[in-house]
């Protein structure tokens, strides 16, 4: 059963509780899922910083390095005095500074193959924040064998996309890149609205997937364009020649 709200967190939710179909059993839904947030920077700093607000009641982030001015001009849950620190300590202050009823893991780690099991095994659902594909790649075959969704969200320059992998229903991330992406660079174009944008999305894709209120992208791509203000929906097949997924 989902935990009881006290007062206190029905006093803060209450805007969002007047949600159509959300109400106080989505609510109690949420306080009783945890996520896993792989980097928290331009994209996973406000997925993280709007699920701690939503009421979310666990976050796992995982973010190694220490924080560059070249960060600051989208990483929300940084701030200039932090330069050369860790980022994780300046993650996880942030968030129980915004939400002290979240519980709140720091990993000053990156998603990597030794750790990405443990990770993932803390967690109700995944979202993949990683600049990396290699990552994304080792989130999206994890999530596949322990059978929980993941939200990916990624974009570049003015562009920006999200959908929901749902293990056994939807195509997985290999499904739609079967092969690293050639000459992918870490580092690209970024306004940190676009990139927020992605991740405000993403969120409400979990908010919906944890607590059961309406039809999830599982199986479509959102894409945007913010330079034109172009916005599609594209539908995704599963391969059934999936070297991750295609026995599930």
């Amino acid at each position: 059963m989902p935990p009881e709200l006290t007062s206190e967190e029905r006093a803060v939710y209450e805007w969002q509780m007047w949600s159509r179909g959300f109400g106080e059993e989505g609510q109690r839904r949420l306080k009783g899922a945890a996520a896993l947030v792989s980097r928290c920077g331009g994209l996973g700093g406000p997925v993280a910083q709007e699920l701690a607000a939503a009421g979310i009641g666990k976050l796992v982030i995982a973010h190694g390095g220490n924080l560059k001015p070249s960060d600051l001009n989208r990483q929300i849950l940084m701030t200039h005095d932090w330069i050369g620190k860790p980022r994780i300590e300046s993650i996880t202050r942030r968030l129980g500074e915004l939400n002290p009823r979240c519980e709140v893991t720091g990993v000053p780690e990156n998603v990597t193959e030794e750790n990405v099991e443990q990770l993932v095994e803390q967690v109700d659902i995944v979202f993949d924040c990683a600049p990396l594909f290699n990552e994304r790649f080792l989130m999206n075959q994890e999530c596949v064998r322990q059978g929980k969704p993941l939200v990916e969200c990624a974009m570049f320059d003015m562009e920006g996309q999200v959908t929901v992998i749902i293990p056994g229903q939807t195509p997985c991330l290999s499904c739609i890149y079967p092969e690293m992406p050639p000459a992918w660079k870490r580092q690209f174009p970024v306004f940190g609205a676009v990139s927020a944008t992605a991740g405000c999305i993403g969120v409400m894709e979990g908010i919906k997937i944890l607590s059961g209120i309406g039809p999830s992208l599982a199986g479509q791509m959102l894409y945007y364009d913010l330079r034109t203000m172009n916005m599609q929906k594209i539908p995704l097949q599963r391969r059934p020649d999936c070297a991750v997924c295609g026995g599930v």
